[in-house]
């Protein structure tokens, strides 16, 4: 997987936690700089280690699945995709006013919108990618978007929500299927 694959996955992986952050501004009655860089670093760092878990429960079945792993990570990266596309057009979590932060909140919030990260790691372990340079990736994207997310929830409101979910679902979906396909023409 090349820098620019990465970076898409990384915005795919992050839309969850930027559409959270987003509503965390939308409650803010003003931006507290703290806040924000706690929502963006817990975001960020959920993000990071999430892919690592999966990606080392997986890493002692690699050689056994070798012959499906791109079909494995096609369905891995399009089910996400469409669970986040499929969420967003049902309203699912969206528009949630959250109170001022807690680290209690945060860190349930944080679990809650990396749980995607855990399943792609499973997929990068299939792939045989640098896991810590990939997380370190993740990581950081997901913490630049969640300082974004807070400062655009603050600003425009929740008009952009749903379209951030769907764009990350549909990232998600490309990523796999230029997985299958490329493995399918190399072939």
């Amino acid at each position: 997987m090349g820098i620019t694959e990465l970076l898409f996955v990384a915005v795919g992986l992050s839309m969850d936690a930027f559409t959270v952050a987003m509503c965390k501004g939308l409650c803010m009655k003003r931006v507290r700089h703290g806040d924000t860089i706690i929502i963006a670093s817990m975001f960020g760092l959920f993000q990071a280690v999430m892919p690592c878990i999966g990606y080392f429960l997986a890493a002692g079945f690699r050689e056994k699945i070798r012959a499906f792993d791109h079909w494995a990570a096609l369905l891995l990266l399009g089910a996400i995709g469409f669970n986040m596309i499929k969420d967003a057009v049902n309203d699912k979590e969206i528009g949630v006013r959250l109170n001022r932060t807690s680290f209690k909140e945060l860190l349930a919030l944080s679990a809650a919108t990396s749980i995607d990260a855990l399943v792609v790691g499973v997929g990068f372990a299939l792939l045989d990618v640098n896991i810590v340079f990939t997380a370190c990736i993740i990581g950081a994207v997901t913490f630049f978007l969640s300082l974004a997310g807070v400062c655009t929830g603050y600003l425009f409101g929740a008009r952009f929500e749903k379209k951030a979910e769907i764009t990350g679902g549909i990232i998600l979906i490309i990523i796999g299927i230029k997985t299958a396909v490329s493995h399918v023409i190399q072939i």
